[in-house]
């Protein structure tokens, strides 16, 4: 009793909020959109509890959430789909890093924040950077300048990409296909794709996570590029459970009402995890991002996401 005493005395009334604030996300009337300004705005006024982790927190919380959308994916629909956007995410990975080494040596940046700001464009933004960064043994401020362009064009893509869905009215399964190649973070892929409607969020979800796989060949070939040590690769694990979410699914369906209830959490989970990555977006790391990095980021994600947008339209 004396502990929670002590618990409740040292949070303060803006903790109270913030936590407040995070469970309202849980409730269908908050959008991911919403909850990514919610988080922003409370960064912006310095209403962010420092007492535990907030990246550590919503790193975990956004593979849970992901692990639990594997529940609502069947598998011949997962097989169809990887089939058919594999040429797809495998010509956007290289183009886009090629892209990359060229347009870095024409902004003169660094080499090795260029090529994290290209693999983060080309695979899984945050998740791909954090992997290949170690491998070429980049500085803290190239990984840091990377994650900062890359968090920036997440945070618009999750409010410009249904916009222009809606705009070419793109079917479901279109939008998931174009939210999954040309969006950088699974996060604001799977956020901006829910918006959009289930399928397109299905569709969305198992073409990011199987472009995800690349991070892996992708980390290595960069550490042998660099001279750089491959033994520090991390491996996302979450991406394996994923694929086990959805056979347990396939190969157990009399708990489809519970595979039902999980994947309906998951998604109200993942909007919890948009309102903490906000919180994590300050003026102060937009600024440190840079303009030239920024710069080649925009020019790296219109590139992929322009192409990627003209050759789904003219196959539909």
């Amino acid at each position: 009793m004396t502990q929670l005493h002590a618990f409740f005395s040292r949070t303060r009334m803006s903790d109270w909020l913030f936590y407040g604030v995070a469970l309202l996300c849980l409730f269908p009337f908050i959008s991911s959109p919403i909850a990514l300004v919610l988080g922003f705005t409370l960064a912006t006024l310095g209403l962010i509890p420092t007492q535990f982790n907030i990246a550590a927190l919503t790193k975990k919380l956004l593979s849970y959430s992901i692990i639990g959308l594997g529940f609502g994916i069947h598998l011949d629909q997962a097989i169809a789909a990887s089939k058919e956007g594999f040429g797809l995410i495998v010509a956007s990975i290289f183009c886009t890093l090629l892209l990359g080494f060229v347009l870095t040596k024409v902004l003169r940046i660094e080499q090795k924040t260029g090529h994290l700001i290209a693999s983060g464009t080309a695979i899984c933004g945050g998740s791909a950077i954090a992997a290949v960064a170690p491998a070429i043994n980049a500085r803290d401020d190239q990984t840091s300048i990377a994650l900062g362009t890359v968090f920036v064009l997440n945070a618009l893509a999750l409010f410009i990409f249904p916009i222009i869905g809606h705009f070419f009215e793109m079917s479901q399964h279109a939008f998931g296909t174009w939210a999954a190649i040309a969006i950088h973070d699974t996060s604001s892929v799977v956020g901006a794709a829910g918006a959009y409607g289930d399928e397109a969020l299905k569709t969305a979800t198992t073409l990011k996570l199987a472009r995800a796989l690349w991070i892996i060949p992708i980390a290595f070939l960069s550490a042998l590029l660099f001279k750089g040590d491959n033994k520090k690769i991390t491996v996302p694990f979450f991406i394996i459970f994923y694929c086990v979410a959805i056979l347990i699914a396939h190969f157990l369906p009399d708990f489809q009402l519970f595979y039902d209830m999980v994947f309906t959490a998951s998604k109200r989970l993942l909007v919890v995890c948009l309102f903490l990555i906000g919180s994590g977006i300050t003026i102060q790391k937009m600024r440190a991002a840079g303009v030239q990095p920024l710069l080649l980021g925009v020019m790296l994600w219109f590139s992929i996401g322009g192409g990627s947008l003209a050759y789904i339209l003219s196959q539909g």
